[in-house]
């Protein structure tokens, strides 16, 4: 599996590994029931804590991405296209309000925004 850390970023460590390892599983490169690097494992070979591993894989877990089986590991949870769905939608609409407040940084009024918005819908279509 491959994972990039940047130490210079604001985001956590832990952060990283949970959105690199979402967009892995959205995108279909780990597919479910593939078994992940052990926390130990990823925690050398991503020269971090495997507290700060753990605490990924916890978070992953809660959210439905990865099952962790006592003694065997944690593996990519069975498919659930409404979880995948939902969590697109939240990427969306996160890039959405930052085009907003971009507009908004730059003086754009509301209708502006909208206006421009439709334009680029129409334009992708």
């Amino acid at each position: 599996m491959h994972i990039i850390i940047s130490n210079s970023s604001l985001e956590p460590i832990y952060e990283q590994i949970i959105g690199q390892i979402k967009s892995m599983i959205i995108e279909g490169k780990l597919q479910e029931q593939t078994i992940l690097p052990s926390v130990r494992s990823l925690s050398k070979e991503l020269k971090i804590s495997a507290l700060t591993v753990k605490k990924a894989y916890d978070c992953l877990e809660q959210e439905g991405f990865i099952i962790t089986v006592h003694g065997k590991g944690s593996y990519v949870a069975p498919n659930n296209k409404n979880l995948f769905q939902e969590e697109q939608r939240k990427k969306v609409e996160t890039m959405l309000e930052q085009a907003i407040q971009a507009g908004r940084n730059c003086g754009m009024k509301e209708i502006e925004i909208k206006e421009t918005f439709e334009l680029l819908i129409e334009e992708a279509y």
